[in-house]
């Protein structure tokens, strides 16, 4: 008898082969963030959570970004991410949605936008992140 496959292992599984096929403004907004001088932030990409996987998370900072394609703008689609969105907020996650173009076009702005994520507004005190990022030795 096989063993039965979980929920918690398919969402792994299919994080995994979403790494694994990443779109090129994913793949883009990811070299960013790996060399993101936002200290105490560590982004992972392809997180589950719940019942779905965020294309990048930093859980020190509660904080989803998700990269959208056109197909976004369909009306059936959009209120699926609706959705998603409410589910998330309610488990204490800020999402953050870009859309690709604005990936080729204003990465510094899309950088600027999730550095104010982190950090916080300038009317509020900045939020201390807990993660110590380490250099791999060569």
């Amino acid at each position: 008898m096989t063993p039965r496959r979980t929920i918690s292992s398919f969402r792994r599984k299919k994080a995994r082969q979403l790494r694994a096929n990443a779109t090129d403004p994913e793949v883009r907004l990811w070299r960013h963030l790996r060399r993101s001088p936002l200290l105490g932030s560590h982004f992972r990409r392809q997180v589950p959570i719940g019942p779905y996987v965020a294309d990048f998370a930093c859980m020190a900072a509660r904080l989803i970004i998700e990269v959208d394609g056109s197909q976004h703008g369909d009306a059936a689609l959009k209120a699926r991410d609706d959705v998603r969105t409410r589910w998330l907020e309610r488990e204490g996650y800020r999402v953050l949605r870009f859309w690709n173009n604005e990936l080729s076009e204003n990465i510094k702005g899309v950088l600027e936008a999730i550095h104010a994520a982190v950090y916080g507004s300038r009317d509020s005190d900045a939020m201390t992140l807990k993660h110590k990022r380490r250099s791999k030795a060569p």
